[in-house]
């Protein structure tokens, strides 16, 4: 008995330093993402399943303003969010006194001129009504086309990503700039034909099945201030989870799908689009 007794002793002290020298089973690391519907939700989902093969799993959730996702990263509500640019970005941290950080630069979205009545901005008659969104750091955006098609003349000094329609110094069509308006109106207001030419971001676009590169009537030259970013609250950006997404994110094969999902209406970051 005592023979048996040791025996047994023996064997389940073997196994439990075995179980010891085990490695344990890693626990997959969640993620909270807020986005944008599409394409930012989109190209996430399009990443999931590869990084949950790492451990790394994504909760998407889609916000339908440009408020919530912001507040949710600072108050830590969310890991990180993915629908704006970096002007957005600067002018939220200014008014709320938020510390949220660029993660990572991924995709580049083109802002557009839609119009029922015209074919382009020249065409555009004097007094024309001209409706853009009450997104502030969009109407250097739409300043800066107006200025590149020789309709208006603009303070040389302004930052454009930083301005307001104050710092248009000569206007000799008398266009009307109505910026009164929720973001997720402007496809309405276009349809319905409430205004000479309105302004519509690209993710409102193409979620709404406008075609971008067809149907407007002009779209942005140039983009490059308005990257679309992961952003999070700073010291957030070394967490090697965050790095890894944004890896990803900006991968080839998230381009290659981009391409191929939008057709240029939206484009990864470090290529032009053109019409």
């Amino acid at each position: 008995m005592k023979k048996w007794l040791k025996a047994s002793a023996t064997l389940l002290l073997g196994a439990s330093v075995l179980a010891a020298c085990q490695p344990a089973e890693e626990e997959a690391t969640k993620l909270h993402i807020g986005a944008s519907n599409s394409p930012h939700a989109d190209i996430l989902e399009f990443v999931k399943p590869k990084l949950a093969e790492e451990g790394i799993e994504l909760e998407i959730s889609v916000f339908e303003d440009y408020v919530l996702p912001n507040r949710a990263v600072f108050e830590e509500e969310s890991d990180a969010n993915y629908f704006q640019h970096i002007p957005y970005l600067e002018e939220s941290n200014r008014e709320n006194g938020y510390d949220l950080v660029n993660a990572g630069s991924i995709h580049l979205e083109p802002l557009g001129a839609y119009s029922q009545r015209y074919d382009s901005l020249e065409e555009l008659p004097d007094g024309a009504d001209i409706f853009v969104s009450n997104n502030r750091p969009d109407h250097g955006r739409v300043i800066a086309m107006f200025e590149e098609a020789g309709l208006i003349e603009v303070d040389p000094d302004a930052d454009l990503t930083q301005s307001s329609f104050d710092v248009i110094t000569e206007n000799p069509h008398n266009f009307n700039f109505d910026a009164d308006y929720d973001s997720g109106l402007m496809v309405t207001l276009y349809r319905e034909d409430e205004a000479d030419v309105v302004f519509i971001n690209s993710n409102f676009a193409v979620e709404t099945g406008i075609d971008v590169l067809e149907e407007s009537i002009a779209l942005e030259s140039k983009a490059t201030p308005y990257v679309n970013i992961l952003a999070v609250k700073s010291g957030r950006e070394n967490d090697p989870h965050i790095k890894r997404l944004v890896e990803e994110l900006q991968s080839q094969e998230v381009a290659d799908y981009i391409l191929e999902t939008w057709k240029g209406a939206v484009l990864p970051v470090g290529q032009e689009y053109t019409r």
